[in-house]
């Protein structure tokens, strides 16, 4: 989480006499960090990936591994465990897959509110080929998968290929350096959220099991609070996070699966901070007078130990700092950090260890594996590319500035990574322990896994041979 003391340094460097445009350079900014964060977390997943397919493959240890993720986790008071689910202590699994993975869907939700208010969503026009191009993306896959998996044992998970990964797809066009025009990340990022929101969807449709109505009216009362708080400007971060663990303890428990907990908590979090740029702007000022004020710039360079007056005046900065940044931008940006850096690697690490030793290698071309792959590889880019071709041709959406068909092919192509939220719901639909269940997680994951890894090889040569050479014209110094 950022400093008080880099907080006020950011904004006093960005709050001059040019007020208008240093605050759309800074959102700007902000924008490519946050692509940034996707692309490096993206470089992080593949190395938890590697490395966890090379230890559940080593004779010894690989018994370990997988023992290693049943363990007990309590976090108890007397006889209350919060990591309990109807009464029973939760694994580590399932604490990764229940709780962590909960905190990666609050900061989904996040992130979808902030694009909803200020961010390429809360424009028709320039949400619409994103979104149009998301939900080709969501329905070619499943129904290459319904028609090769109808009948079968495995047509539960018609949802797995649905997903596009984020952090891996940024990682990709990282790769490339600045030669991607950053037009082409935002529509990839715009899609890949609308492509969460159908996954949010799909777990509350159908990954709900016997529901206990009593806790979620619990549930409901503390959305009211939340609402209410939000409603009378409480702005505090603990009052949302303490209220919202709560209410995901409340849905682990009630037959709602948790993650969509997170989700609907984030959507009550409070968009709007407690002072206007405005206001923070004057009060700023006035406070740097005041702590220049009595003193020459020469005794301000030797001065090594501040007065207690202009102590308090830099603390009245800091606060105003901490003021002038919304409950919901301060926690996106505190959560980024430990989502794409801690949660999702974590999660990757713990899910997509797959023992290949005994594995027939033929399998991967057949049965659940070979469903995935043609959805991840085939239903992706038929999707995306067909739906974004008829929006364009249409005329309904301009495409995307500095880019071509070829480009938006290889997009579409980069759409086929699934990987994070492929795995999650496939451990959704195959969770029932038993060892043909257990087999065709196995197969599930490793569709995802080499579906992934065809969609980001071809985009990555793809976009190599086709975008120009140099730097892309929308690119920015860092």
């Amino acid at each position: 989480m950022a400093t008080n003391s880099s907080r006020t340094a950011r904004h006093l460097a960005r709050w001059d006499d040019e007020e208008k445009s240093v605050f759309q350079k800074g959102i700007f900014f902000a924008a490519r960090q946050a692509l940034k964060r996707h692309a490096s977390g993206g470089n992080i997943l593949i190395a938890a990936t590697v490395l966890a397919l090379i230890i559940a493959n080593i004779p010894g240890i690989n018994d370990d591994y997988f023992r290693f993720w049943n363990q007990e986790v309590r976090l108890q008071i007397g006889a209350f465990n919060l990591f309990s689910h109807s009464g029973h202590p939760m694994t580590l699994m399932a604490f990764i897959n229940d709780a962590l993975m909960a905190i990666f869907f609050f900061s989904i939700g996040l992130e979808i509110k902030r694009e909803v208010l200020v961010g390429e969503l809360s424009s028709f026009k320039q949400a619409l080929l994103p979104i149009v191009a998301a939900v080709g993306g969501m329905v070619m896959p499943v129904l290459i998968y319904f028609l090769m998996s109808h009948g079968t044992d495995y047509a539960g998970g018609a949802a797995i290929p649905m997903a596009t990964d984020i952090a891996f797809s940024l990682g990709v066009l990282a790769m490339l350096g600045k030669r991607v025009p950053m037009s082409l990340k935002i529509f990839l990022t715009t899609l890949a959220v609308v492509d969460d929101i159908g996954g949010i969807i799909v777990i509350a449709a159908f990954y709900s099991t016997h529901i206990e109505v009593m806790l979620l009216v619990y549930a409901a009362v503390l959305f009211g609070v939340l609402l209410l708080g939000s409603k009378l400007h409480i702005k505090s971060k603990i009052f949302y996070l303490v209220i919202g663990g709560i209410i995901w303890f409340l849905f682990l428990n009630s037959g709602i699966h948790p993650t969509i907990a997170g989700v609907l908590v984030a959507f009550c979090v409070p968009a709007t901070p407690v002072f206007a740029p405005k206001k923070y702007i004057g009060i700023i000022r006035k406070s740097i007078s005041n702590f220049k004020a009595g003193e020459e710039p020469e005794e301000l360079e030797k001065r090594t130990i501040l007065g207690k007056e202009q102590m308090n005046w830099l603390k009245q900065v800091e606060s105003a700092s901490d003021k002038v940044i919304s409950p919901l931008q301060d926690l996106e940006d505190s959560l980024h950090p430990v989502v794409n850096y801690f949660i999702v690697p974590l999660f990757a690490f713990a899910n997509a260890g797959i023992c290949l030793l005994g594995m027939d290698p033929a399998s991967v071309f057949s049965g659940i594996s070979l469903a995935i792959i043609l959805g991840l590889v085939l239903g992706k880019f038929i999707g995306i590319f067909t739906f974004s071709w008829l929006t364009v041709k249409f005329k309904l959406a301009p495409m995307p500035a500095h880019a071509d068909w070829h480009q938006m092919g290889a997009m579409a192509a980069l759409g086929g990574i699934g990987f994070t939220v492929s795995l999650f719901i496939a451990t959704l639909t195959f969770d029932g322990g038993d060892s043909t269940q257990l087999e065709l997680l196995d197969h599930a994951k490793l569709g995802i896994v080499v579906g992934s890894l065809i969609s980001g090889i071809i985009a990555f040569v793809w976009l190599h041979l086709t975008l120009p050479k140099g730097v892309a014209p929308d690119a920015v110094e860092e």
